[in-house]
């Protein structure tokens, strides 16, 4: 099985709140983590030709195509056990608008949820999950 890559912003807690909200309800075990500012984040990002200066977003790999903001938001609901699946019918809407949203979020989120020092290292049980 190849597994879905998750490009998250390492420091950022409220991503890391989200990055522990899949683990946990990623029965199927799809999902892969890996720190934007992470030697192996920056080689996906190298290898897609992502420019991010910034990580405000996070980034959805399936295969040989990539996902960003909202879309990758919804792509990953639409796989969890998560009452979040019902949100994945959004991808209709059109994406300036839902992007608008997400970066709306994206820009404030050091602000309301705050950041940290270093990247967000896993647990013993979470090793694998992280590449």
């Amino acid at each position: 099985m190849q597994h879905k890559v998750i490009l998250f912003d390492g420091v950022c807690n409220f991503c890391s709140f989200w990055v522990n909200f899949v683990i946990k309800r990623d029965k199927n075990d799809i999902f892969r983590f890996a720190a934007l500012q992470s030697e192996t984040g920056m080689q996906y990002l190298k290898l897609f030709g992502i420019n991010i200066t910034d990580p405000d977003t996070f980034v959805l790999i399936e295969g040989k195509e990539y996902f960003i903001k909202s879309t990758a938001a919804l792509k990953v609901a639409w796989e969890l056990k998560s009452w979040l699946k019902i949100s994945y019918p959004l991808i209709f809407l059109p994406i300036s608008f839902r992007d608008f949203l997400y970066d709306l979020i994206a820009k404030n989120r050091y602000k309301i949820f705050g950041k940290k020092d270093v990247c967000r290292i896993p647990t013993a049980e979470e090793k694998m999950k992280f590449i």
